[in-house]
């Protein structure tokens, strides 16, 4: 064979392209990769929605809780009633019913004026409990109900909104002054209850639903009431 055949075979040997066996083997380990690839992305992406779900979810039980304490530290109760009971218009109270979930009711110095000219004061009756969601099945949520005016029913009327989605429970305890013992209930107003006087403190304990794959967040906190017995501006005589 003369030299130029030779040379003119080895040409035709490394043009050959590649055979379909080897086509085959080079998809599959790109798609192999291409899948690792996608599926660690796709994890991060998972873990950073979770995560950014359960801050969202402790940002919004750490506001409830907030707003909570500080209108619970408002809350108070007055002696001051008309020397004709049939005249009376309004009634000041605290009432926490252990009733899983709990509920409380009390008279506040907390509302905020915020129509000008409007006939209102700082006082208003407020109520923190879990209501079900209408447009979802199992689903509680804990609202939050302010009536401007107290009137003489200090657990009902009023605005209803939604201070926490999705609540798991909902727990309070109150801290008798007396005994410096934790109860599940307050009644201020019955002579079987605390009558005339609020407790020292409330402890709140919120537990939410986070979503699947996640544990619950329950968050609790304490506040402190500033008043705990009854306003009395008694005039003495000369």
């Amino acid at each position: 064979m003369s030299v130029g055949a030779k040379r003119a075979i080895d040409r035709r040997s490394r043009a050959r392209g590649l055979t379909l066996l080897e086509v085959l083997i080079a998809v599959a380990i790109l798609a192999l990769v291409a899948t690792l690839i996608y599926g660690a992305f796709d994890g991060m992406q998972k873990s950073r929605d979770g995560l950014t779900r359960i801050n969202d979810r402790y940002h919004q039980a750490r506001t409830a809780l907030s707003r909570m304490s500080r209108e619970l530290e408002s809350a108070f109760i007055s002696f001051h009633t008309p020397l004709v009971a049939a005249q009376s218009v309004r009634m000041t109270a605290f009432v926490g019913r252990d009733s899983n979930p709990d509920r409380v009711d009390f008279t506040s110095f907390s509302h905020l004026r915020i129509g000008k000219n409007s006939h209102e004061s700082d006082q208003n009756e407020i109520g923190y409990f879990l209501s079900k969601d209408p447009d979802v099945r199992d689903k509680l949520d804990l609202v939050r109900r302010e009536a401007k005016y107290i009137d003489l029913d200090p657990a009902n009327g009023g605005v209803l909104n939604v201070l926490c989605e999705d609540v798991q429970s909902f727990n309070l305890q109150y801290l008798d002054p007396y005994s410096q013992q934790w109860v599940d209930s307050w009644d201020s107003m019955q002579a079987a209850g605390q009558p005339g006087r609020l407790p020292q403190q409330v402890r709140i304990t919120l537990e939410l639903k986070p979503g699947l794959n996640y544990p619950a967040l329950k968050l609790t906190t304490r506040t402190t009431l500033a008043m705990q017995m009854p306003l009395t501006f008694a005039i003495g005589r000369p």
